[in-house]
This record gives C-alpha cells, structure tokens and sequence, in this order.
C-alpha cells in the first residue's frame, strides 16, 4: 500500500493551553469590549489570529539563537542574514526592521508623499494605513475572480494588467511611486500570483517608468503555488522560483514573522543604492542602526536559519497541506470559504454564512465572536472593520468580500486540531439562522480601527 503522509519533523517540547467554559468565554468577550485582539492569550483555546510571529522554530533556529552577536554595528549575525536574502532574493542591499509595518514605514517615508497613488492587488491593512496616512491613496487593481468565492482560478491574487493601465494613464508618472504586488495576496484570501503575472505587470510598469515592489510577507508560499500549479514551473526548485520572483521587482518589504519562520523582525531589501541611502537615515531615525534596525543579533540569525528552511519544499508542502485540510473539512461540511484554499489560512465568507446580519452590523466580526464563544477558537475580521472608514468621507467602506480568517501558526497545531476547528465551527453553521443582530461601534481610533475597537452587541 501507499505510505501515508508524515509531518517532516517530530516535537521536541508542549505547551499546555486552557479548555475554557462557554459562560467564561462570554464574559471575557464582555470585558474585552467585543474585540478579539483585547483577549488574553490565556483565554484563548486554539489562536488563529494571525499566522505572524506565532509559530514554531526548529532545532536549527533556536541553536542560531545560542551564537547570535548583539555588536551595536557590523554584527556578525546581520552578515550572516544579509547573505541570506541575497542568495534567496537577489537582493543585495538589506535594511533589518523590527517587523514588516517598520520595513513599509521606512521605505514609504522615502517613496511616498501627499497626493500619490500605489496600485497593486489587495493592499493589507497596515499596507494602507501607511499610504493613507501619508495622505495617499491605495488602488486595488485585483483580478475580479478573486472576488468569487466559487472561482477555482489558481492564482487570484493576480493584478488585472488593464486596471493597472488605466492606473498609469490616468495620473501622472510622479504620483505613482511604485507598484505592489502582494505575495501571497492575503486581503483576497491568501491567494497566489503567477510568475507570469509578475513578469507581465513589470514589464508593463517598465514602459510607464513605474518601479514595482512586492509585499513579501509570504514569498515563500507563493512560491510553493508556483511550483504546483504554473505549467513548466513542477520541477524547479522553492529556491529558483523565489530568485525569479524577485527579479521582476527592484525591492521588497517583508514581515519575518511569516515565512521567516520567527517570532519578531522584518527587513527592507533593494538594489538601488539610492533608496537604500535615503531609507537609511529613516531606519537610523525610527529602528535603529542599519545592521540591526530594531533585532536583536540573535533575532537576525535565527531569521537567517528561518529564510532557509522556509524555501524548502517539504516544509511547505507540510505547512500547506495542513491548511487545505481544514479548508476541506469546513467545504465538506458546507461551510462557504474562499476557493482554492490559499496558503497560510482559511477565509470564512461571512455574507453567506450569516445572510440574517446586514453589513451594518459587521457580520465578518459577529461570526468571529460567535466561533470563540463556540469553542474557544481565536479568529480575525478581514471585512469591513478591517476596510475601515474613507479617510475624506468617513464613512464605512465595504469590501467585496467580508471575511473570516483562520490563519493557522507554522508546525504549531496538529490535526487533531484542525478536526476540533472545523467541528466548532459546524456547530455554529447549524445554528445560524438563530443569529440575527451583530454589532456596533462605540469607540474607535482614526486610522486602523480594527485593532483596538470598542463595540456592543446592537
């Protein structure tokens, strides 16, 4: 027979969490004002907040840790991770952050200025909250397939090459700074971007003078998609692709509490030595010197281990397989998520999960709540909370798509897990006739509302 598939590594070290009731769970939210981000982490069964800094590292990482040198400047560990990110990317001047909203801090603060416009495929949250703070504007130029939840296209996050056009035909060379191109696409479901995609908005913004950037927080699982389901690209390896990949860019941002595969860091990379030189000085401003930019030496070589590791096809056909499982769990049992399943997370479609909430009343949030009173499970709005208001009208914006994300920690759950999921949250779908209110606002900040809003039930 067929040997089953295994998990390329074994666990070395548990963590106990707490199996909480449903009456402490209701009160917690109560005091928590209703935002799952208030929560401690003590109250929280199985967290899927976010896939960013929660996984596991490996043996390898954690003995980097032991060797890191904490020098102020010319750290032996920033050589070590510079090195890295130049043989995976191509890139070969680094510029280490804290995490990946520093990198587009530093790097938007040289590019971007009042008036601008950066279009891209769905920008991210803090993406945004950086354009529009600069008092810029973001411009979704994603394909309309991935605003079909049914659409089987294997690369949704790819940028509709003639809504990027009439982008560039309609403003000015100097008020676009540059194009982003977000890998994977989280905002349309942890969607991919085909190298032909990529090679095609690059030569595209080539004839209009448009650098392109790319959001790299997961490059690496971009890749994998690449590598399975692009013609001609099955067998070249992880590495070979992440080289190509970033050949159709002239620099990167990147979180490396994703695909970095640690808890804490980001980094800038380029090869223009022009921008490097400008964002310098903000990195010395707002992070710290340039060979270490907010980490800590250690930090920087376990992320050097960490960029290694995740441009290995076993790990990631470990840590995507796992996702699709629950993804098919919750398409067998009914439930309306985003198809194919994308890279890092599950995204519940809401509207369709709950057609008794209206949009005023934040349905993606609501049926957040409702999973965690169900069964202690933490998730997070990507819907109208996280669109927040239009910063001229103040009104809420509305996405296309009003999602939950199940974003699942690197080599951190198991399966067992994963069945426990996908049962809660069947539960919930049975019942969801029952829920017809949601929820309103009763205190929210100016920009980014989503982290630390206040509502009640309405």
């Amino acid at each position: 027979m067929n040997l089953p598939y295994a998990e390329p590594f074994r666990i070395k070290m548990v963590e106990e969490i707490y199996q909480s009731t449903r009456a402490e769970r209701e009160q917690w939210l109560k005091e928590a004002n209703y935002n799952l981000f208030n929560l401690k982490s003590s109250q929280v069964f199985i967290d899927l907040l976010t896939d960013s800094g929660t996984g596991a590292m490996s043996d390898r990482q954690w003995g980097a840790l032991m060797t890191g040198d904490e020098s102020y400047a010319g750290s032996r560990s920033f050589e070590q991770l510079q090195n890295s990110v130049e043989k995976i990317t191509g890139f070969k001047y680094l510029l280490p952050t804290h995490q990946g909203r520093a990198a587009e801090n530093v790097l938007f603060s040289v590019l971007v200025k009042e008036g601008d416009v950066v279009p891209g495929n769905s920008h991210f949250d803090t993406t945004k909250g950086h354009i529009e703070f600069r008092k810029a504007h973001a411009i979704d130029c994603t394909i309309d397939e991935a605003f079909d939840i049914n659409n089987l296209h294997p690369f949704k996050g790819n940028i509709n090459l003639e809504k990027l056009e009439a982008v560039y035909k309609s403003h000015p060379k100097e008020s676009i700074p540059f194009c982003l191109i977000t890998i994977t696409c989280n905002s349309s479901g942890g969607q991919p971007v085909s190298l032909e995609n990529m090679k095609a908005v690059k030569a595209l913004s080539d004839q209009y003078g448009i650098p392109v950037f790319f959001d790299s927080a997961r490059f690496a699982e971009n890749a994998y998609f690449i590598k399975k389901r692009e013609q001609g690209q099955e067998n070249r390896s992880i590495k070979e692709i992440c080289k190509e990949i970033f050949s159709y860019g002239d620099g990167m941002t990147m979180s490396s509490k994703k695909d970095g595969l640690v808890n804490i860091g980001g980094f800038i990379a380029l090869n223009n030595e022009e921008i490097f030189r400008k964002a310098s000085n903000f990195t010395i401003i707002y992070e710290g010197f340039i060979t270490y930019g907010g980490m800590a030496g250690r930090d920087m070589a376990a992320l050097a281990v960490g960029l290694d590791e995740a441009t290995e096809f076993a790990y990631l056909e470990s840590r995507i397989s796992q996702v699709e499982y629950l993804g098919n769990k919750l398409i067998e049992y009914g439930i309306p998520v985003q198809k194919p399943i994308g890279g890092h997370a599950v995204f519940i479609d809401s509207l369709n999960f709950l057609p008794n909430v209206s949009r005023e009343e934040y349905p993606a949030q609501t049926l957040g709540l409702e999973i965690y009173k169900e069964a202690g499970i933490r998730t997070v709005e990507i819907g109208t909370l996280l669109a927040d208001r239009d910063p001229e009208t103040r009104q809420n914006r509305y996405p296309k798509l009003e999602l939950v994300r199940l974003a699942i920690p690197r080599r951190t759950y198991t399966n067992n897990h994963m069945d426990y999921i996908a049962a809660a949250i069947k539960n919930v779908y049975e019942r969801r006739e029952e829920i017809a209110k949601g929820y309103k606002i009763t205190w929210e900040p100016e920009i980014l509302r989503h982290f630390t809003v206040q509502l009640e039930k309405a």
